[in-house]
């Protein structure tokens, strides 16, 4: 039988019933019959609370919850039980009493089998904890009767006290009743500002958080004993939800329960399952006819929604409902996203010249001129045939496209283009922390992670044992060499694990191009090459797409081996782990194919064999670097689409799925329990807890690589970048809002390490594209042929000039081609490309001079390219300031303001003592005058000329 909810809403004083009672009354009898009229006649509770916004009596707000499983009852269903914590009841509780409700449990418990150990063990925690909370100041309330089945919520409130107490210790930063102005520009940048606001008006989401401000509140650090300095008129949104969910958090951290030998707080209870979640509630619905307007509803309309993706991101709206931390993830995001858009339109520029100059490229026209008639040497042994280098052409075309001159520009321009952008996000950052009131905020030491007290634990143990003393232990190197050693060894076999896969795609590339020329058709053998290049890209991309999930597990496998002390390190180690397994096991192919594809072949008589079988493969007659494009382009969008798209919306959808089928397999016949609308912390519940942003800003790291690295091959990389990333930002907006439980918030004034992964990506681009134009484009030799070798000026017998001659009898027994005659004439010289001597010349298939003064271009190109590039980054760096000049005025003028309110609260405190003097002094001058049988008349009233009410 289910007690009547009119009665459970309330207090057990205000029923006038102890509420362990209730059982006796289903033990009389009750019927059934008059609390289903009582139901009828009484006003819905749930809609009281809100719905569990709110605890039971509709005024005290649920800052945070705390969830657990319990065992019910086989024979029967379990007595709803809601137990509240008041006030008076929080007092009078110590801490070896079992907190209001807790009788229930146990005379519950009577005549059914006795719980197991561990079940016992876990329920004693969480009173002792709950009692410890209740102790701290927190008001409590338990809901065990959900339509989750064997699934309890302890509900927390932090009254005004709390608060006032807790944001005064984590030195809160909260705003006064002083308001300033803010600077604003003057004239002609005036003007241009009011163009450009209504210009951009259109695209400003519509949240009051986005308007431009002309005053701002000074903001300083929340006391207690100076109150009088805050707008405290509206004390239930002076501190928003954000800030009340963080400031139980850190209570939450903070108390312990000791009944398990060491102290726990609620990361080691929830890692050891006494509570199975704690987070905070969302502020409402989203979606629906009657829904109350709140800003996660709001964040829907105007962020979440795919609608709106032409939109500016509302990032105070983002930071005020999430945090810091994730406002400045979107806020990065947002910039970077915007920063593409320059670099797209340029390399949509050298795209369309590599498109319009296609046909005014003298080499490429010379491999397509089938009069020239220069026949190849065999890309295999015996297998494969002589042929025709016009057969090429199509690839020598497509490779003009990415292999013109203004890809040289446009390296530049993106290595100058990661500099304005690197400096352009710390302008950003400094202005959003102006706005956020982080300019003084300095982060403090973490709490220990749960892992690391049980290790301290272990250890304290062990000594206890061999009668050691104990004090304070702490890890140090010795007990974490293990973990070291197995995390160098680990990396440095995933690493060998990626390169061994990479080799065995080159051998099923070598082992398929020879196949595939045994085809008989001509289709089959024309087309080898793009089919072997083809299937090779898609397996790699399959390959690093898997890797890429295991690789994830393995760095968190290994960094919790090695036992972090704070959530901080722990974070940050995961990163430098996770970071370099995806970058090499991304960028190991591209790698390969830019820098050592066609290096060590050898040459025809000569060649390099792998396993004594497999010859090494070539570049195409144009070059590698449209392979290099080929590879580069597939990976990047197959990890994009497949990745970073269908598997952050398959995989929440498909959990969600499957745990609402896990809810309905457990959910009870009963009508009235199925028809029940959802509390707000059940909907929460079944939402996918928040994992962290380090997948999110490892996703587009990897994809800044992709933008930066290799652009010198794919000036269309910044492009599919920016469209990736305006579904992208909507997908992580809408993933945050709908389908995630809310986070806690978290302070940060910066983006953390991936700063400096992010500098260091730049650096390395300049270099690596510099050995790209130098070594895998043909732009040097062209340079080289066109003012060394050219008789003319011109590039005409540029392809002869880099293609060297074989005599066919100097094949190597069992190497030469199978059918000589396949092209209808007898071969006597085949072409091969490499600078060697003639067959003709004294020192025959020697390397000739013209290889050494390409490669000594080559050289000193990559040496004047990288510096002349680090030196303009630098220079960028240096004139841009870090800091804008307004924000370093307004931040000074804060300082200012703020001194001139302390010191007129002093002068009006000195004038206010001077006044009690004065008033003190006339009081007793008019006592002194009394007589003295006045005096003795009236006893006491000489005390009672100096007492008078102070308000200060």
């Amino acid at each position: 039988m289910r007690v009547n909810k009119k009665y459970s809403c309330l207090p057990a004083e205000e029923k006038g019933i102890h509420i362990i009672n209730i059982r006796a009354i289903e033990d009389i009898g009750y019927d059934q019959h008059e609390s289903t009229l009582l139901n009828s006649l009484s006003k819905n509770p749930d809609a009281d609370c809100k719905y569990g916004l709110y605890f039971r009596d509709g005024k005290r707000k649920v800052d945070y919850i705390l969830v657990y499983h319990y065992k019910k009852s086989s024979a029967g269903r379990t007595l709803a039980r809601r137990v509240h914590h008041n006030d008076s009841s929080a007092r009078s509780t110590k801490q070896d009493q079992p907190l209001p409700g807790k009788a229930v449990q146990l005379e519950m418990g009577e005549g059914e089998p006795h719980m197991d150990y561990h079940e016992d063990d876990k329920r004693f925690r969480r009173e002792e904890y709950e009692g410890n909370l209740v102790e701290a100041g927190l008001e409590l309330e338990r809901d065990e009767d959900t339509k989750i089945h064997g699934v309890g919520f302890v509900k927390i409130h932090a009254p005004w006290h709390v608060l006032c107490r807790e944001a005064e210790f984590l030195k809160l930063k909260m705003p006064t009743k002083k308001m300033y102005q803010i600077n604003q520009t003057h004239g002609l940048l005036k003007k241009i500002n009011s163009v450009i606001q209504k210009i951009t008006e259109p695209i400003q989401p519509k949240v009051a958080e986005h308007k431009p401000q002309t005053v701002k509140r000074l903001s300083y650090p929340f006391s207690r004993e100076k109150q009088h300095l805050f707008d405290l008129s509206d004390r239930d949104s002076f501190f928003d939800s954000k800030t009340r969910s963080t400031i139980v958090y850190e209570i939450l951290k903070r108390t312990t329960c000791t009944k398990a030998k060491y102290s726990m707080g609620i990361t080691s209870l929830l890692a050891n399952g006494v509570y199975s979640a704690a987070y905070p509630l969302h502020d409402g619905d989203y979606e629906g006819e009657n829904v109350e307007p709140n800003d996660r509803k709001l964040l829907c309309e105007e962020w979440a929604s795919y609608g709106v993706f032409y939109k500016y991101q509302p990032i105070d709206l983002v930071r005020k409902y999430f945090g810091e931390k994730i406002g400045l993830y979107f806020a990065w995001l947002g910039v970077y996203t915007q920063m593409l858009i320059p670099a797209s339109i340029v390399g949509i520029i050298v795209f369309l010249y590599g498109c319009a100059t296609v046909d005014e490229n003298i080499p490429s026209m010379e491999m397509c001129d089938q009069r020239n008639n220069i026949t190849m040497c065999p890309l295999c042994d015996r297998t494969c045939s002589y042929w025709k280098m016009s057969s090429a052409c199509a690839t020598a075309r497509a490779s003009h496209l990415f292999d013109n001159p203004a890809t040289v520009f446009f390296s530049v321009f993106m290595a100058l283009w990661a500099a304005t952008f690197m400096e352009h996000w710390k302008r950003k950052q400094m202005r959003l922390n102006y706005r956020w009131d982080l300019t003084g905020f300095e982060e403090e030491e973490d709490h220990p992670r749960a892992e690391y007290e049980a290790k301290v634990l272990e250890k304290s143990l062990r000594k206890e044992h061999k009668h050691k003393e104990t004090d304070k232990e702490k890890l140090t190197w010795k007990d974490r060499f293990p973990a070291y050693l197995t995390n160098f060894v680990g990396i440095i076999f995933m690493v060998g694990l990626t390169f061994a896969i990479v080799f065995g795609v080159i051998i099923y590339r070598i082992s398929t191009a020879a196949a595939l020329a045994i085809s008989s058709t001509p289709s089959g053998r024309s087309s080898v090459r793009v089919t072997v290049t083809a299937t090779a890209v898609i397996i790699n991309l399959v390959v690093i797409i898997i890797l890429d999930e295991v690789y994830g597990c393995i760095a968190r496998w290994l960094t919790q081996i090695e036992v972090p002390k704070t959530d901080k390190n722990f974070e940050e180690r995961l990163i430098f782990k996770a970071f370099l397994l995806k970058f090499v096991n991304a960028y190991t192919p591209i790698f390969y194919v830019a820098f050592f594809k066609g290096r060590f072949v050898g040459r025809p008589g000569d060649y390099v064999y792998i396993f004594h079988s497999f010859r090494m493969e070539e570049c195409a007659p144009g070059g590698c670097l449209m392979e290099l494009c080929i590879q580069l382009s597939i990976i990047m969008l197959g990890k994009q689409l497949i990745q970073n798209n269908l598997f952050e919306i398959g995989i929440p959808k498909m959990k969600k799925f499957i745990r609402y089928m896990k809810l309905k397999q457990r959910r009870s016949l009963d009508h009235e329990e199925h028809m029940k609308k959802k509390q707000r912390y059940e909907m929460d519940y079944n939402l996918e807890p928040f994992a962290g942003l380090t997948p999110e800003y490892m996703e587009m790291i990897i994809q800044f690589g992709f933008v930066t690295l290799f652009v010198a091959s794919f000036p269309l990389a910044p492009l599919f970048a920016l469209l990736n990333n305006i579904i992208e930002i909507r997908l992580d907006a809408k993933k945050f809002v709908t389908e995630l439980r809310r986070p806690v918030a978290v302070r940060a004034k910066d983006i953390g390490i991936w700063y400096n992964i992010l500098r260091g990506i730049g650096k390395l681009a300049v270099i690596i594209n510099a050995f790209v134009i130098s070594f895998t484009s043909d732009f040097i030799p062209r340079l080289v042929y066109l003012y060394m070798y050219s008789e003319n000026g011109t590039m005409h017998g540029f392809v002869n000039h880099t293609l060297s001659s074989f005599n066919v009898s100097d094949f190597q027994a069992g190497t030469a081609p199978n059918d000589p005659m396949d092209l209808g004439y007898e071969v006597q010289i085949c072409r091969y490309k490499d600078y060697r001597e003639p067959p003709w010349s004294e020192n025959k298939y020697d390397i000739s001079k013209d290889f050494w003064a390409v490669l000594a271009a080559r050289l000193a190109f990559v040496i004047v390219f990288q510096n002349l590039v680090m030196f303009m980054s630098d220079f960028v760096d240096w004139i841009i300031p870090d800091i804008p000049k307004d924000i370093s005025q307004q931040i000074h003028k804060e300082k200012v303001l703020m001194v001139e309110v302390f010191m007129r609260e002093e002068q009006g405190k000195l004038q206010m003592l001077e006044t009690w003097k004065d008033k003190d002094k006339k009081k007793g001058e008019n006592c002194n005058n009394h007589s003295p049988r006045l005096s003795r008349s009236h006893s006491g009233s000489l005390s009672s000329c100096h007492s008078y009410p102070l308000d200060v």
